[in-house]
């Protein structure tokens, strides 16, 4: 969403300035209220919200746990060099972060 509306030589982008403003307040949104909010309503509700770190978790091959920036020859495509597992890297990442937050969940229960 945030995007940049320059363009090219060829095609140069319109609404630039617009579309640089939008960027603005998006990125200016509130991501730590967000995540209060969240926590709050989880809290009332009886769940939890488990904090994951998402640093390495699309360069981190979910099968053999081999973590390299080769593994992303592409910007929307993983293919670890160590075992050839090769998938869409959002996928990837999802589920690296969702084995993260078990570890994080059961780390946490075993401390209680």
């Amino acid at each position: 969403m945030s995007r940049s509306a320059k363009g090219t030589v060829e095609e140069p982008g319109r609404n630039v300035a617009a579309k640089s403003g939008l960027n603005k307040s998006i990125l200016d949104q509130g991501w730590g209220m967000f995540r209060r909010m969240l926590e709050y309503k989880q809290r009332w509700r009886g769940g939890e919200v488990i904090a994951v770190n998402p640093r390495y978790t699309s360069q981190t091959c979910p099968e053999c746990g081999h973590v390299s920036k080769n593994n992303r020859p592409q910007q929307a495509l993983f293919s670890c060099i160590a075992c050839v597992y090769t998938y869409h890297d959002d996928v990837v990442a999802a589920r690296n972060i969702l084995a993260l937050g078990h570890r994080e969940r059961l780390n946490a229960c075993s401390a209680r």
